[in-house]
């Protein structure tokens, strides 16, 4: 919990450039955003960490964390705009589809949502529930101060009854801290992002957040459903090349952080589905021979021809395999919503 005087301060500035008519809105809307850090209850690996581990593995890897700086946040909510990549779209149709019965389902008190980002999907859940007599404060947990911010503002304009209590942190550095109000919670975990994680993180992750509920709390988990391949390797490799930029560009983030001097170009982006595992592999594979040096590391690595980086995962559920991970966690599905072609899912889970 931050101090008084911190929390404060972050207040002024997210409302410093918020321009509203009349002392007396900008007066209210003060009094409904709070924003505070939640401490990270385990340590987690940094860059330098990570490449030095990640790199010392065959085929070398990195986490899909590192994606996120300001260019690639940017690249990603263009893949999302383009015609081959349906999780967002479909994922926000489905919520707007669902969230009244949702919503009637948890009655929650508070909405905690793990990963919020921009929170345009959560507004569907805001929404059902101003319908349905509610007011709910919404927690948006996010690494991202600015952007917690940003949706924030737009939230806190479209629902004048809501009140907004931020969280920056990580989640992956543990859930022990974030904050336990009184009565009923729906957690959300959304975008299909469960899938960026193995089985073993996956039930790690989903067992932690059991360990935080109560009777009465509820659970919305998003992820993506099995299809045909040609489909998924299209949602990760656009025509417009756009995934592609989007991920030779951790090789960026990499040389500003690290002192590197990857060359981004001299990489290939390579899509696969594994159909063993059921998940997209995202890889970087070399176009010939080279060596890299990251001096902040004082290490050189070389790179042969054909030489893969895997940087990220995608994971594909069936009904009962989402059914199954849920389960292994002591977390009880009691309702599953699905779109007609069944490209993804949001589950509703209670806490055994």
């Amino acid at each position: 919990m931050v101090a008084y005087e911190e929390k404060t301060l972050l207040k002024e500035r997210f409302f410093m450039n918020i321009s509203l008519e009349g002392a007396s809105v900008r007066s209210r809307m003060l009094e409904r955003f709070e924003c505070q850090t939640v401490p990270a209850a385990r340590a987690v690996p940094n860059l330098a960490e990570d490449v030095l581990q990640g790199f010392a593995r065959r085929p070398r890897a990195l986490p899909p964390k590192y994606f996120y700086d300001a260019l690639g946040s940017e690249l990603f909510d263009r893949i999302c705009d383009t015609p081959e990549y349906y999780p967002t779209r479909t994922e926000a149709r489905l919520l707007d589809q669902s969230a009244h019965s949702i919503i009637r389902q948890a009655r929650p008190d508070h909405i905690i949502e793990l990963g919020s980002g921009t929170s345009r999907k959560t507004a569907h859940l805001l929404e059902a529930c101003e319908a349905n007599g509610l007011e709910p404060s919404y927690w948006p947990f996010d690494v991202c101060e600015a952007v917690l911010h940003a949706a924030a503002e737009a939230l806190l304009e479209a629902h004048p009854w809501l009140k907004v209590q931020a969280l920056i942190g990580d989640y992956s550095a543990g859930l022990a801290h974030l904050p336990q109000p009184a009565g009923r919670r729906l957690f959300v975990f959304l975008g299909g992002t469960i899938g960026n994680l193995t089985p073993e993180e996956s039930i790690a992750f989903l067992s932690e957040l059991r360990g935080l509920m109560r009777e009465g709390d509820a659970f919305l988990l998003g992820a993506d459903r099995t299809k045909a391949p040609r489909l998924l390797q299209a949602a990760y490799d656009d025509a417009r090349g756009l995934t592609a930029e989007f991920n030779r560009n951790v090789l960026n983030v990499i040389n500003q952080a690290l002192r590197g001097d990857f060359d981004p170009y001299a990489f290939d982006h390579l899509a696969l589905y594994n159909e063993t595992l059921q998940r997209i592999e995202m890889y970087l594979v070399a176009r010939h021979d080279q060596e890299v040096h990251l001096m902040a590391l004082e290490r050189r690595y070389g790179f042969l021809q054909g030489e893969r980086i895997l940087t990220e995962i995608s994971r594909k559920f069936t009904a009962e395999s989402l059914t199954a991970e849920l389960r292994a966690a002591r977390l009880n599905p009691t309702h599953h919503y699905q779109t007609e072609d069944r490209y993804f899912s949001l589950v509703l889970a209670r806490p055994n």
